[in-house]
């Protein structure tokens, strides 16, 4: 399928979802905590007041948190709806002059307008729950991250891992060995998704990083929802809540480490423009 039919699906299919994608305080128990997680990074990352864009804000909860603690946030997603319901969830929270909110796709990021397009303008960039995923390019993406950036600017990146041992086993048990197998699939694949199609790609940690090993630098990364299940399978993790909640102190405690790390429904990256990276 040409890029641009995948494209029109991605948009498409969360335009379809845009409505009831999420509430205050996100979708389920899982995602919240691993949004905790990526809220913590972040707000280590960079000190307060600092510029960020956000790449596929969707309905903008991650923005307004931001927000709402003093960061300036650009933030930007493929699918109007969302871009929608990101300003109205900008304008409840009275945070105008924190949180500006554009419709504009990964793979156009180019056309972002800033006051010096010359030069970097943003401490930060930030993508959570996979959206960069659908990034067409991230050899293009990460020359326009690092011409946004400002020197020693810093991108934190929550990406769906390859290797999710929770959900192929699960898939496996149920017989259905082409869902447990879809994070292999090479290049693009269509996930279902309210009857549309997301077009992804999967990688491990290494191969995600190395488009952006050119410009940027790999300060650390780990494993996130390793030994939880993924957040669409909340009905799992309810079944037997008491195992799962313990398991939420391995995830914490041992994400970080060596080989853990390559592993979970999503990895949590942060890297660094490197030294003498122009604008």
């Amino acid at each position: 399928m040409e890029l641009s039919h995948q494209l029109q699906d991605t948009q498409a299919a969360f335009d379809s979802v845009a409505a009831n994608y999420d509430g205050p305080r996100g979708n389920n128990a899982l995602i919240q905590r691993m949004r905790d997680e990526v809220w913590r990074t972040i707000t280590n990352t960079f000190p307060p007041t600092a510029q960020l864009l956000d790449l596929g804000c969707g309905t903008g909860l991650d923005a307004v948190y931001l927000g709402q603690r003093g960061y300036r946030v650009i933030a930007t997603d493929w699918s109007p709806l969302m871009v929608e319901r990101a300003i109205d969830r900008v304008r409840q929270a009275q945070l105008e002059r924190f949180v500006q909110v554009d419709q504009i796709g990964m793979q156009e990021i180019g056309q972002l307008k800033i006051d010096t397009p010359d030069c970097g303008n943003f401490d930060g960039i930030y993508s959570n729950f996979g959206a960069i995923n659908c990034a067409p390019d991230l050899s293009s993406l990460a020359q326009q991250c690092a011409r946004l950036l400002k020197p020693g600017g810093k991108m934190v990146f929550a990406v769906i891992g390859r290797i999710c041992p929770i959900e192929f086993v699960h898939y496996v048990c149920q017989g259905k060995w082409a869902r447990a197998n879809v994070r292999f699939a090479q290049g693009m694949v269509g996930v279902n998704l309210n009857k549309h199609r997301v077009w992804t790609r999967y990688y491990t940690p290494r191969e995600f990083y190395r488009p952006f090993a050119a410009q940027f630098d790999l300060l650390h990364y780990r494993a996130l929802s390793l030994f939880v299940p993924p957040p669409y399978l909340t009905g799992l993790h309810d079944r037997a809540k008491p195992l799962f909640d313990a398991a939420w102190w391995l995830d914490d405690h041992v994400g970080h480490w060596p080989l853990i790390r390559e592993m979970g429904d999503h990895f949590l990256m942060t890297l660094q423009k490197g030294p003498g990276v122009p604008a």
